[in-house]
Parts: C-alpha cells; sequence; structure tokens
C-alpha cells in the first residue's frame, strides 16, 4: 500500500471524523453530488456520509469530494416559469453590449466589457 493511498483510507472515520476512502474506491451507494444531478437526484438535506479524497501531487494538499447516500437523495426539484424567466433575463443581460445596446448572440467577455464590433471601433479610434 502506497503512502498517499494509507493517508486517504480512514473507512472508520477515527482520523477525519467522516468515513475517507481514496479517488475513484468509494463503496457502492455513495456518490458525489455531479452524481447525484447526472442521476436526476439532489443530496435533500442529507448529512455527509463519506468522502473520497486524493492527494494533489504538485501541492502535496488533499483535494476532497462529499459524498451522499444515494437511497435517501431526492428528485431534482423542476424548474418554474418564474425560473426558466429569471434565468432568461440573466443571459440577455450577459449578451448586451454595454456601449452599443444591442444583443449580439453570445455572451460578452468580462475581461473586455464590450462586443466585439464595439472593441474593434474603439482600436481605430485609439
Amino acid at each position: 500500500m502506497g503512502a498517499a493511498y494509507a493517508k486517504c483510507f480512514d473507512p472508520s472515520g477515527a482520523r477525519y471524523g467522516v468515513p475517507t476512502y481514496p479517488w475513484r474506491l468509494a463503496p457502492e451507494g455513495l456518490c458525489t453530488r455531479r452524481q447525484l444531478r447526472a442521476r436526476g437526484l439532489r443530496p435533500g438535506g442529507q448529512p455527509v456520509a463519506a468522502q473520497v479524497m486524493r492527494i494533489n501531487r504538485r501541492t502535496g494538499g488533499p483535494r476532497v469530494a462529499f459524498l451522499y447516500r444515494e437511497e435517501l437523495a431526492k428528485p431534482v426539484r423542476p424548474m418554474t416559469s418564474r425560473k426558466w424567466g429569471a434565468l432568461a433575463l440573466a443571459m440577455l443581460a450577459r449578451r448586451t453590449c454595454p456601449a452599443c445596446h444591442r444583443d449580439v448572440g453570445y455572451c460578452i467577455p468580462t475581461s473586455l466589457g464590450m462586443c466585439g464590433q464595439c472593441l474593434s471601433t474603439s482600436d481605430h479610434a485609439a
């Protein structure tokens, strides 16, 4: 057993306070938030059941992902019409150029702060 594996293997939870498993070696029935979401589920307020840990080779520090019990997970709440509307307005705001006030059809990079056409005209003026 390697040293990194030994640091990450604590199924009793004595060292970290919660059962800890090495990366990709979690027992069946435990899922991360992303895995739950891919199955159409959410944690639903349940406490963390375990964690998977991996030692970062560059920094030497651990990377941790929390695990939840799949049988206690609840289905994802459906989007309401109000949420869809709020999302549409937020995306419209990201696509609207603050300089020319047009919907340019793509999300404007925050690093530029304006659409490509306004950026090219401001470069020629400078």
